[in-house]
């Protein structure tokens, strides 16, 4: 019997008690990030946001082994923002979907979530009214006709379900459902909120296709409201496929199991947590560069030194060279050569071992800043 089989189905019931100290401690944890986060000026907490959104939406894609290009989703993102980018890059109609889902949900969180808003997001994710190879009922609940809907594995005739949702009859009342709890002012935790809409939502299972993100999509609109700021510092979609093995078991246990979620929110709010401890591995190109700046303006450098700072900083290929850096900001090599050595002197350069036409010269490391 499934969990939406359950007689008392959708009444879910925890622990209070047992998710106390994981919540007080994920909550703490969060605090410290965003506090940590926000003695930043804008500029670096728009681009910490803009890195992080970065990996969520990758992330949440590659659970369902969908591969997007990090420059394109990057760039998408900036461009919807207005955060100029020095390698702006051509973008697909697939990752312009699921970034204008992913930036609907966490920066207009405190709009209510409809089903019209949810067929939105789904005409979004499925701009050719197709997933991969097969024609999909788009911005509509899955029909009768797609037949029942059942996570598998294995072979053919020798497959196994995981798990099979809701017949299409049942959808309408289904989400009617969960909409308005989702809607309703219920004094809980947004947290906790983000784990049961999640466990909620993917249960039903109301699209044909497209529902694990959408249900990752309505956890970051909760976890906004939770951080009380659209800007994202932190990414459980990453956090998630890091445990894709897990997530799954652990969305398997508790959809074959009974209405009690309390091991499935343990479960969640300890990803929170695991997903906000891994952050500084996300913003840690940011808050380098926010310390090398703080370094340099100290004694501030000419705007060809920042120019050439700046590339340096966004994932250049390669070391710098004075033609390199003649070129970039079209100057002299005498010019460049001489704004070089002044930032080797200052140790914001560091010259490559070699010299003569090969000579190099690459950016301080963080450590090295320390």
């Amino acid at each position: 019997m499934w969990i939406h089989e359950k007689k008392n189905w959708p009444n879910f019931i925890w622990d209070n008690e047992t998710l106390a100290s994981l919540l007080a401690e994920a909550r703490h944890r969060q605090g410290r990030l965003l506090g940590k986060m926000e003695v930043l000026g804008f500029p670096i907490r728009q681009e910490a946001s803009l890195n992080i959104l970065t990996t969520d939406v990758v992330s949440s894609s590659a659970i369902e082994g969908e591969r997007l290009d990090t420059d394109e989703v990057r760039s998408s993102i900036a461009r919807r923002l207005g955060i100029p980018l020095l390698n702006d890059k051509p973008v697909g109609r697939d990752v312009e979907g699921i970034v204008e889902m992913m930036l609907d949900a966490t920066q207009n969180f405190e709009q209510p979530l409809t089903a019209e808003r949810l067929f939105d997001w789904h005409a979004a994710l499925f701009p050719t009214g197709r997933s991969g190879m097969h024609r999909i009922t788009v911005a509509a609940l899955r029909p009768a006709e797609a037949g029942p809907m059942q996570v598998v594995s294995g072979p053919i005739g020798h497959e196994k379900v995981h798990y099979e949702a809701p017949e299409a009859s049942r959808l309408d009342a289904e989400m009617t459902t969960f909409l308005l709890w989702f809607k309703a002012d219920l004094k809980l935790d947004p947290v906790i909120k983000a784990g049961i809409a999640h466990i909620w939502f993917v249960t039903i299972h109301p699209f044909e296709a497209g529902n694990g993100r959408i249900a990752r999509a309505i956890a970051d609109m909760a976890l906004a409201k939770a951080d009380g700021t659209p800007n994202r510092f932190y990414s459980m979609s990453r956090q998630l496929e890091k445990e894709r093995k897990e997530y799954y078991k652990q969305l398997e246990r508790q959809q074959k199991g009974s209405l009690d979620i309390t091991s499935w929110l343990s479960w969640f709010l300890s990803c929170f947590s695991h997903a906000i401890d891994n952050a500084e591995d996300i913003l840690s190109s940011v808050l380098f560069k926010a310390a090398l700046w703080n370094r340099i303006n100290q004694a501030p450098v000419n705007e060809r030194q920042r120019l050439v700072i700046n590339r340096l900083l966004d994932n250049f290929k390669g070391h710098m060279t004075t033609s390199k850096y003649a070129k970039i900001v079209k100057c002299s090599p005498d010019t460049a050569l001489r704004d070089i050595r002044e930032l080797v002197a200052r140790q914001f350069l560091i010259q490559n071992p070699g010299g003569g036409r090969s000579t190099s010269y690459r950016l301080i490391t963080a450590e090295e800043l320390e």
